[in-house]
């Protein structure tokens, strides 16, 4: 009878020996390097940020937006965590130097080629358990946005260049793709 070999479970103290500029997210315990972003994924970052930072300011709202690199630890564990391409937080105790303890209000990631089963699969998964209220799936490749509101256990998808509602702010839509 042959032994079963436990799996590796990394930590924290794992992602923080990583080499200088060493990207990598920590989900269960299993580490998920992460390559550079592409010119078209930084400029759909950018630009949504812009737009969400906005709305944010006209507003005078309590909300930070934060854009990767920036780490957020979903559990209180050393097993998980992530960087979001795009996190907003309207409770800023949740923050610190570090990042944000906890989950972030909305959450958007943009879809490269190594992060998709992540991001539609693992991510949707932790995102929901973790007491995300919105997340975004934001595919260049499709031109798609797959909006899911988990307070209303709703799925919404847009196409590029469609006003795609923000759950939670009313009134407030983003046009992702232009």
């Amino acid at each position: 009878m042959n032994a079963v070999r436990k799996e590796d479970i990394y930590t924290l103290e794992d992602i923080y020996a990583l080499p200088d500029g060493q990207r990598a997210e920590l989900i269960d315990g299993q580490i998920y390097y992460m390559a550079p972003p592409s010119w078209e994924h930084q400029k759909l970052s950018g630009k949504m940020y812009q737009n969400i930072a906005n709305y944010i300011d006209e507003k005078n709202g309590k909300c930070e937006v934060l854009a990767a690199p920036f780490a957020v630890f979903l559990n209180e564990d050393d097993i998980n965590y992530v960087e979001p391409d795009l996190s907003v937080i309207c409770d800023t105790s949740k923050l610190d130097d570090k990042g944000c303890h906890g989950a972030p209000d909305w959450i958007i990631e943009i879809v490269s080629p190594g992060s998709k089963s992540r991001d539609y699969m693992t991510k949707l998964f932790k995102y929901h358990a973790a007491g995300v209220r919105e997340y975004w799936i934001v595919d260049p490749m499709k031109q798609m946005i797959s909006v899911y509101n988990f307070e209303k256990d709703d799925l919404e998808q847009y196409d590029f260049g469609e006003d795609v509602p923000v759950g939670i702010y009313e009134g407030f839509f983003i046009k992702a793709g232009e």
